[in-house]
């Protein structure tokens, strides 16, 4: 034990005389915490809106008038032909056209329907749906009321609009801000990427600088060795950890309805899984440079297979199985779980547990993989 605390207390006197690694721990995570959970947003604003008016009555221009209110759209322009508007969205300058045709109004009055023609740029897929979710709401809102108005008299006799209201309830984020969803996850995504960085170069750095063979002619054991190793990222990932849910409670105001304990429970299954894979990694590679593009290459696919920015459910079925064995899955899963929905043990025993045998197997596989020689 004496060996394991001595090795342990050298790794922290070698983190904190590195004046250069200092920053990159400390201070890096928590400004791109801050800037990443403001700039990454599932929100579409600031849509280039255009029309072509051909009817130019009563009736199209209280639709345009209801894009005007809308804080989603700019109205960068207008077009007398769609042609002319074409021209400007292939140009870049436009992202939607809305054509408004001739005898729209008197269509309304006289047959009770009329159509439109809406072009979105789909360049970007994901934008472009929303995009037409927000057009027709407008336009849906837009019917709605105008119905209740040429159905207010049927044959003379006055009509009542029969209208059905109705009233959402939104739980978990009643105020539909993105911030809530995005810096649970991003807060796994700092912890997960600074622990496997730093634990997969930290073995190779003594290859690099010759220490490890001295190490290895030593009576120190390879669990002792590794323990001492691993042990002070374990604590930094849990101190990276600790000021996130700090920042996130006092500058996003991000509630944390479940017990914290919990948090920190599967936080410390979950560094020791990345902390493994770290040490595998530094088992294969002999310069930092090697480790960290391999790190950065699984860190990538599980980043992108993680839910954060693509919900699971929505991936194919095969990537949806391989997603099974991405532990940042589980961490996302189970983050926005406990801090959101107030989940308890029993809500997040399938995940924990599928952690504990992976932090079991890949640590299994690590120490193997490592070669001590006396």
């Amino acid at each position: 034990m004496r060996t394991i605390l001595f090795i342990i207390q050298k790794e922290f006197r070698q983190i904190f005389r590195n004046k250069a690694m200092l920053p990159i721990i400390f201070v890096l995570p928590f400004i791109q915490l801050l800037i990443l959970s403001n700039a990454a947003s599932f929100e579409v604003k600031n849509i280039k809106f255009s029309y072509v008016d051909s009817d130019h009555s009563g009736a199209s221009r209280e639709l345009i008038s209801k894009f005007q209110s809308s804080d989603y759209f700019v109205i960068v322009d207008h077009f007398l032909s769609k042609k002319e508007a074409n021209l400007q969205m292939q140009k870049g300058k436009v992202d939607v056209i809305l054509e408004i045709p001739n005898h729209f109004e008197r269509n309304l009055l006289t047959d009770k329907k009329s159509t439109l023609s809406v072009s979105i740029n789909a360049i970007d897929g994901a934008a472009a749906g929303i995009t037409n979710v927000y057009i027709s709401q407008i336009i849906a809102s837009y019917s709605q009321k105008l119905q209740s108005q040429l159905y207010q008299y049927n044959e003379g006799s006055f009509v009542q609009p029969q209208n059905i209201i109705t009233i959402p309830s939104f739980w978990f984020n009643n105020t539909l801000n993105y911030k809530t969803l995005m810096v649970p996850g991003i807060l796994v995504l700092l912890v997960t990427m600074l622990t496997l960085f730093l634990s997969a170069m930290n073995i190779v750095r003594e290859k690099e600088i010759g220490t490890l063979e001295q190490i290895n002619v030593t009576p120190i054991k390879k669990h002792q060795f590794i323990i001492g190793k691993l042990f002070p990222f374990w604590v930094l990932g849990l101190l990276i950890l600790t000021v996130g849910l700090i920042i996130a409670r006092l500058v996003f105001h991000i509630p944390i309805i479940g017990n914290i304990g919990l948090i920190y429970l599967f936080t410390s299954v979950y560094l020791l899984v990345i902390l493994g894979i770290g040490l595998f990694i530094s088992n294969y590679t002999e310069t930092q440079q090697q480790a960290m593009f391999i790190a950065w290459f699984f860190t990538v696919i599980f980043i992108l297979m993680s839910g954060l920015f693509t919900p699971v459910e929505s991936m194919p079925n095969w990537a949806q199985q391989i997603t099974l064995f991405n532990p940042i899955r589980y961490f996302v899963e189970i983050i926005r779980m406990v801090m959101l929905k107030g989940a308890a043990f029993s809500d997040i025993s399938t995940p924990f547990f599928i952690i504990c045998f992976y932090a079991v197997v890949i640590n299994g596989f690590a120490v193997w993989s490592y070669k001590k020689t006396n």
